[in-house]
């Protein structure tokens, strides 16, 4: 199995000042834009769906990359990221995978942002990719528009339960989302709570205003709780795709155990955030460490 490669503690000799380092510097980014942290999270997200940094690398005149397909055309925090490999790059060059940086990242985004404090153990060791493809991009990630059973088959594709997926979904407790991913829903779909989609309104036009931002989570739209819940038996889901698991299928007793216990929620997160880690990394002499985390060494 591959993940038994990875471990929390890789980089304990190689560079046992590389976790600290990349907390500082999402504290400090999460600190000035608390946005940012919803941002460094979605991306390890969609480098997951192999964890092998491909999301980051730049398109070049041969290869047309992940960063502009159209799942990830609004992925942000790059520069971040960039930030924490100079640091890491000074300390111990060459030793810390950009693949990995993007896990601990999510992790530490989380822990910031949460309350009770919500973590866990990080794997290490994975290497990063020397190419990306845009179209597994666009065939792996799931959309916002999918109904309940196009969201189960995607995490079943890649080896998660529904009850994970469900977990997995509460990330949207922080973060925000653009008004031409939701606009449908709030213009036309009935499961909305009316006077929710009149305030959403306002700021998205039927027309026009495509980027304006609404936040995932209405209720705290900074803290990494399991308000999302709630708000889904509300009918204040955001996103078409957040109030499909709770519209009267199979999921709504997930959302409904979620929304009153928070405990289950933060030990299923974790454990499925570890799982996700462990979608096909580049271990061992396969891939590279990258030096710049925007192109191959």
């Amino acid at each position: 199995m591959v993940s038994a490669q990875l471990s929390s503690d890789f980089y304990a000799t190689s560079c046992p000042n590389a976790l600290s380092t990349i907390k500082s510097a999402v504290e400090s980014a999460v600190s000035s834009e608390a946005r940012m942290g919803a941002s460094l999270l979605r991306l390890h997200f969609h480098d997951c769906f192999g964890c092998d940094a491909s999301v980051l690398l730049d398109d070049t005149t041969t290869s047309q990359g992940e960063k502009n397909a159209t799942p990830n055309a609004s992925l942000r925090g790059f520069e971040v990221i960039d930030t924490i490999k100079s640091q890491l790059e000074n300390l111990c060059p060459g030793v810390v995978s950009c693949a990995d940086i993007l896990a601990v990242v999510a992790r530490d985004s989380v822990v910031v942002l949460s309350a009770p404090i919500w973590s866990w153990p990080v794997d290490l060791g994975r290497r990063d990719s020397t190419t990306a493809s845009s179209a597994a991009a666009n065939s792996n990630i799931p959309s916002p528009t999918l109904d309940l059973s196009g969201l189960i088959n995607a995490f079943s594709n890649k080896g998660f339960t529904a009850n994970e997926m469900v977990a997995l979904s509460g990330s949207h407790t922080i973060g925000q989302a653009t008004c031409g991913n939701f606009r449908t829903r709030i213009y036309n779909e009935t499961n909305i709570d009316s006077s929710y989609a009149t305030s959403l309104k306002s700021n998205c036009p039927s027309t026009g205003g495509d980027s304006n931002l609404a936040p995932l989570d209405v209720t705290t739209p900074t803290t990494f709780d399991n308000a999302y819940y709630t708000n889904l038996i509300n009918k204040k889901g955001l996103l078409h795709s957040d109030q499909q698991l709770f519209s009267g299928g199979s999921t709504d007793s997930i959302v409904t155990n979620y929304s009153n216990n928070v405990g289950a929620l933060i030990t299923d997160f974790a454990n499925a955030m570890v799982k996700m880690g462990r979608l096909s990394p580049l271990t061992g002499t396969s891939g590279q460490i990258r030096k710049n985390c925007r192109k191959a060494n």
